[in-house]
């Protein structure tokens, strides 16, 4: 039998040491830092930015019903107005006395214009409003979206950021554990 390098197989292998996990605690650390101090960044934006907001709206709102809801009293009050008026008093009959004219007959006159030409004529007037119509388009991008949030310099350091992540667990993965 050919036992080639190995020499003696029954021989127990000790397994290798465990590696402290201290540098995968750290960086699991600061990721668990930078979320807890996004949450802590977004609950402060909505109580002092989006809901002062929401009450103003919701102000704005009771005022324009309390508006709606007078223009509404001051109408009925309008029709009832009307409702209740006097009526004016009928009309009496007076007798018209008719008396005999002379009425000229006009002449008759062909001038009525074909169909075709009253058909053009249509088309044309109609292609005439068409273009006096003026139909609205949008020119403007929408302001929408995370570059329009945190603009060019905010894109660039948040690409440097995660840049400094990817080169950092490179860095972890390849240095050698104690």
């Amino acid at each position: 039998m050919y036992q080639g390098d190995q020499g003696n197989l029954d021989a127990p292998q000790q397994p290798p040491e465990e590696s402290s996990n201290r540098t995968f605690l750290i960086v699991a650390g600061l990721l668990g830092g930078i979320v807890l101090l996004s949450l802590a960044c977004l609950a402060g934006v909505y109580f002092f930015a989006i809901r002062p907001n929401q009450s103003t709206a919701n102000q704005q709102a009771a005022a324009q019903a309390t508006q709606n809801a007078q223009v509404q009293q001051a109408l009925t009050a309008t029709q009832v107005a009307v409702s209740l008026a006097t009526p004016t008093p009928a009309p009496t009959d007076t007798p018209v006395l008719a008396e005999a004219t002379s009425t000229e007959i006009p002449a008759l006159t062909t001038d009525t214009p074909e169909p075709v030409t009253a058909t053009v004529g249509a088309a044309l007037t109609q292609a005439a409003n068409a273009e006096l119509t003026n139909v609205p388009t949008s020119t403007a991008l929408p302001k929408t979206g995370i570059g329009d949030e945190f603009g060019a310099p905010g894109l660039v350091i948040a690409g440097m950021m995660l840049i400094a992540v990817i080169f950092l667990a490179r860095r972890f993965r390849a240095t050698p554990t104690k």
